[in-house]
């Protein structure tokens, strides 16, 4: 039997490392995907360290039901090796994105096609081995995207930061209000972010983060204004410039920090989807939410529907790439360690 590598979970909070197991045989509708590309996402580290944090000191423990090794990677594309007796035996060959945020199919959720809210969920390299390795086991075929002409590394990202983004910016667009909009964070969620704004709204996109390397290159990829929230009275140049702040808010960060920015420089009616997990607590006066008529809602990541809305849009080319930058699998641990301390720019993909 083949072998499969993978670069796998051994320990919470210590480095992956390489584990050579056999490969898996397909049953029933399952398919065994030979992994091209996978995407490096923040929420990788959350489930390394084996918490997210909760604020105040607490902590959520992510470890719940998982046996190590585990392997991570949810951002997944490659080409059909084998599939089970009940998939057609013509899918074999074929090029493919998977759609990780798999639920149990059973629950009320999964059958109003939410399985993304599954609390039995199957998400790959979330609750089963995901696509840090040479070849992932996706339980169903009907997870399989195809994605022809994109390039492999812009199909693996759409999985997920691309699902997440366009999913966040979905819950504005029918707004009445859509006078301006503002994304907060610029890691490789909020980049896909800019890119799917420019094709969902009619407006300039705004956009803030600490990063000057990453204000830098959002404004060379179609932001009309970029902001340091960190700059002096910036919240209340904010408001003045945009005539009482921004309708439309997405949070890609996701932290205390944050959220309260996003609330200072939202306008009154306005509202705030928060997508990012890089955690903490969110506290606002309930008078103040009020007197502002605010709006804010969290949103995680999309469904298998708007997977196939965001790949229908990308391969018709009203999509414009992202920043990505493509690395070695073998190397998954330094970008890991990258990622963690700032240093990533758009999204790293690895490549087997």
């Amino acid at each position: 039997m083949a072998l499969m590598r993978r670069q796998s979970l051994v320990k919470f909070d210590a480095p992956l490392c390489e584990t050579i197991v056999d490969t898996p045989k397909p049953q029933g509708r399952e398919v065994l995907v030979r992994i091209e590309r996978c995407g490096l996402c923040h929420s990788d580290l959350h489930i390394q360290d084996g918490y997210a944090d909760l604020g105040g000191g607490k902590k959520l423990d992510t470890t719940r039901g998982m046996t190590l090794p585990f392997t991570l990677g949810h951002e997944i594309a490659g080409i059909v090796d084998e599939v089970g007796p009940d998939v057609p035996a013509g899918l074999v060959g074929a090029k493919k994105a998977v759609f990780p945020w798999i639920g149990c199919g059973q629950c009320r959720d999964c059958k109003n096609g939410d399985e993304n809210l599954c609390v039995k969920q199957r998400f790959l390299g979330v609750s089963i081995d995901g696509g840090f390795a040479t070849h992932v086991l996706v339980p169903d075929a009907k997870y399989l995207l195809d994605y022809d002409p994109l390039p492999v590394n812009q199909a693996a990202t759409l999985m997920c930061s691309g699902v997440t983004a366009y999913g966040a910016l979905k819950r504005l667009v029918d707004r009445p209000r859509q006078r301006n909009l503002l994304l907060i964070g610029l890691g490789g969620v909020g980049m896909m972010g800019l890119s799917f704004a420019q094709a969902m709204f009619r407006q300039p996109i705004t956009v803030a983060d600490l990063s000057p390397a990453a204000r830098e290159t959002a404004l060379k990829n179609g932001a009309a204004i970029a902001y340091d929230p960190s700059e002096a009275d910036v919240i209340k140049r904010i408001l003045k410039e945009t005539e009482g702040g921004f309708d439309e808010v997405v949070d890609f960060a996701g932290n205390e920090k944050s959220m309260a920015f996003a609330v200072a420089v939202a306008a009154r009616g306005g509202k705030v989807v928060v997508s990012g997990l890089m955690g903490g607590q969110f506290t606002l006066p309930m008078v103040q939410w009020v007197y502002k008529r605010l709006t804010v809602e969290g949103f995680m990541v999309g469904t298998l529907a708007e997977a196939h809305e965001l790949m229908a849009l990308a391969r018709a080319g009203k999509i414009k790439p992202t920043p990505m930058r493509e690395e070695p699998m073998g190397d998954v641990q330094k970008w890991i360690d990258e990622l963690r301390a700032g240093k990533v720019v758009g999204r790293i993909v690895l490549k087997n």
